[in-house]
């Protein structure tokens, strides 16, 4: 026969192991939820029509309600010394179009600089079928390429549209971007 205290540290022991079981199980939960509905920036599917241009990349971070696309334009750049420097080249080559064909520039783009490139920034106003948005178009150079981007969400407040940027200067970006780049 068992002694006593063989009893209870078994049981205790089996307690901790079913306790331990069921914290992993709704850490597996836990991990899933947050990677679907938590903050911070997930990957979504590319939702643009296809075009002469390869798909890009899209995120959305839902705690920020932003939505960013970025997109490669190999050899699209027309002036490959200056970049693009111009707001009319930002409302042609950023795709905001494919957004609303009557997208309307709300301010003067300014110059900005994404890790290393330099080009353009300008924030439009937007109808969708949610309703009206804003959205910060930026085209930056690399040589004689593009790497183009849509902002879209509340980005008339600074603090959001510098939260965008940031994101655009993370490795998630910049690898995916030099992956794009890699043999040119």
């Amino acid at each position: 026969m068992l002694k006593r205290r063989t009893v209870i540290q078994a049981s205790l022991a089996g307690g901790m192991v079913a306790g331990l079981a069921g914290f992993s199980e709704i850490g597996h939960w836990y991990k899933a939820w947050v990677a679907e509905y938590g903050p911070g920036w997930k990957s979504m599917p590319w939702p643009f029509p296809r075009d002469a241009w390869p798909d890009g990349k899209a995120w959305r971070n839902r705690g920020l309600d932003l939505e960013v696309y970025v997109r490669l334009k190999l050899g699209f750049c027309g002036n490959c010394d200056t970049g693009v420097v111009e707001d009319s080249e930002v409302d042609r080559v950023t795709d905001i179009d494919l957004l609303d064909p009557h997208f309307v520039p709300v301010q003067v783009g300014s110059r900005i600089r994404i890790t290393d490139l330099f080009g353009r920034a300008r924030l439009y106003r937007l109808r969708t079928r949610d309703g009206e948005r804003l959205a910060d178009a930026i085209a930056v150079s690399y040589k004689c390429d593009l790497v183009v981007a849509i902002v879209v969400g509340p980005v008339d407040d600074a603090k959001v549209r510098r939260a965008a940027h940031n994101f655009l200067e993370t490795n998630t970006v910049q690898i995916w971007v030099n992956e794009q780049l890699e043999g040119r």
